[in-house]
C-alpha cells in the first residue's frame, strides 16, 4: 500500500462540538484520513445521526458521547469514557465554543463566566485529562480551535476574545511541558467561516464582511478541517506551540 500524507489510520480522536458547522468538517477530515472518532456534543439526536453519517461514509465504527461542557463533572468523565470505549486517545480536538456577546460595560457576570467556563476551562480540563494516557503512550496531538479575534480583539466580545487568547497561551505553556513525551499542542485560528449562521445574514452584511477579507470570501469548514488533519498527523510531529491562522488574509499574523 502506498504511503499517503497525513494518514491517520489506527489513530483515535475526541472532538468536542462535533456536530456543529466547523466541528462536523473537522470530523469528516479526520475520518477521511482514517481516524476513529469519539464525537462529543450536547444534542444526543444530532450526534447519533452524525455518527451514522460518518460510519456510512468512512466506516471505522465511530462513537458518540453526550457531554455538557459547562458541567465540570461531565467534562472530567469525557476523556476516560473515550479511552474506555476506543482503547486509547491519540488526538484531542477542543472545538466547542459559545458566545455571549455584549459591550464590556453592559456585560453581566454570568455572560463572562459562561464563556470562560465552556471555551477556556473545559478545554483545560480535557487537556489535563488527555495528557495522562498520551504521556504513557509517548505520543499525542492536542489541537484547539481558537479564533482570529483572540489575536485582534473584537468589540462586544471581551469574554470570547479573552477565552480564545487564553487558549493560545495555555497551549504554548502545555506544549513546553509535554514536548519531550512526543505530544504536540497547537491551535487553529479561523477567520470568518461560512456556516448555517452566516448563511442567513443579509447580503449587505455578507458583502461588508467579505470586503474585510483580501480573498473576498468567507472560508469553508473544510479549510479548518484540513488544518486540523495536518496538525494531527505524524508529519506535524516537530510543530508545537503554534497557531495556524486560516482567515483568507484578514489578519496576517506572524
Amino acid at each position: 500500500m502506498e504511503n499517503r500524507l497525513f494518514d491517520l489510520t489506527g489513530m483515535t480522536a475526541l472532538v468536542t462540538g462535533a456536530a456543529g458547522g466547523i466541528g462536523s468538517a473537522i470530523c469528516h477530515a479526520l475520518a477521511r484520513q482514517g481516524a476513529r472518532l469519539a464525537l462529543s456534543g450536547t444534542n444526543p439526536g444530532k450526534l447519533r445521526a452524525f455518527r451514522e453519517e460518518l460510519n456510512d461514509t468512512y466506516g471505522h465504527d465511530h462513537i458518540e458521547i453526550t457531554c455538557d461542557l459547562s458541567n465540570s463533572e461531565q467534562v472530567e468523565h469525557l476523556v476516560p469514557a473515550t479511552v474506555d470505549t476506543l482503547g486509547k486517545i491519540d488526538i484531542l480536538v477542543n472545538n466547542a465554543g459559545i458566545t455571549r456577546d455584549n459591550l464590556a460595560m453592559r456585560m453581566k457576570d454570568e455572560e463572562w463566566d459562561a464563556v470562560i467556563r465552556v471555551n477556556l476551562e473545559a478545554a483545560f480540563r480535557l487537556m489535563r485529562a488527555a495528557c495522562k494516557p498520551m504521556m504513557k503512550a509517548r505520543h499525542g496531538r492536542i489541537i484547539t480551535i481558537t479564533s482570529v479575534v483572540g489575536a485582534t480583539g473584537n468589540p462586544g466580545q471581551v469574554n470570547y476574545a479573552a477565552a480564545k487568547a487564553g487558549l493560545v497561551g495555555m497551549s504554548k505553556s502545555l506544549g513546553q511541558e509535554v514536548a519531550s513525551r512526543g505530544i504536540t499542542v497547537n491551535c487553529v485560528a479561523p477567520g470568518f467561516i461560512r456556516t448555517a449562521m452566516t448563511d442567513v445574514l443579509p447580503d449587505g452584511q455578507k458583502d461588508a464582511l467579505n470586503a474585510r477579507i483580501p480573498m473576498g470570501r468567507m472560508g469553508e469548514g473544510e479549510d479548518i478541517g484540513a488544518a486540523v488533519a495536518y496538525l494531527a498527523s505524524k508529519e506535524a510531529g516537530y510543530v508545537t506551540g503554534q497557531t495556524l491562522h486560516v482567515n483568507g488574509g484578514m489578519a496576517m499574523i506572524s
